[in-house]
């Protein structure tokens, strides 16, 4: 074979293909963060519109129960209902320093009072493992508060 036989070799021949796997390699790399960002801001508006709704009820179950000790029993569970309908745990609800309770008169149930009830929720970032969660904290914080009024010819019995 003579080397005018031989076909002319065409510049770039070697690297052919590979625009294609650079597009691939790309998109992922680009795609994955952009879908956990999805991700989170999801879980972020569930959170904030759990902790929303959480905040309405509970202070319409407070300032229309009988009493406080009811008032406060119905709110706590408004709460539990108001996460899990947004997927967060029922439970949680019932922790320390997720409902707080702010009155403007003592009873807090007097006629014509309000109470303003404050909502603090920890969104946990989704597919982080439960064991980083221990020495990192990867959660953010939504609160959300109402205020609602006793009714003036409410018959409380304190």
């Amino acid at each position: 074979m003579s080397v005018q036989d031989e076909p002319p070799q065409q510049q770039g021949d070697g690297e052919r293909g590979s625009a294609v796997v650079e597009f691939i390699g790309t998109a992922v790399l680009l795609l994955i963060p952009l879908i956990y960002l999805v991700l989170v801001a999801g879980r972020l508006q569930a959170g904030a519109f759990a902790a929303e709704g959480a905040a309405r009820e509970a202070a319409r179950a407070m300032v229309t129960a009988s009493s406080t000790g009811q008032g406060l029993a119905r709110a706590h569970t408004a709460t539990a209902i108001a996460f899990a309908d947004q997927g967060f745990d029922r439970g949680a609800a019932h922790e320390p320093g997720v409902l707080t309770f702010e009155c403007s008169a003592d009873p807090c149930l007097t006629p014509d009072a309000s109470v303003g009830v404050r909502v603090r929720l920890e969104v946990p970032l989704p597919f982080v493992p439960s064991g980083l969660r221990g020495w990192v904290p990867l959660a953010v914080p939504v609160e959300a508060g109402h205020v609602a009024v006793v009714d003036r010819y409410a018959d409380v019995g304190g």
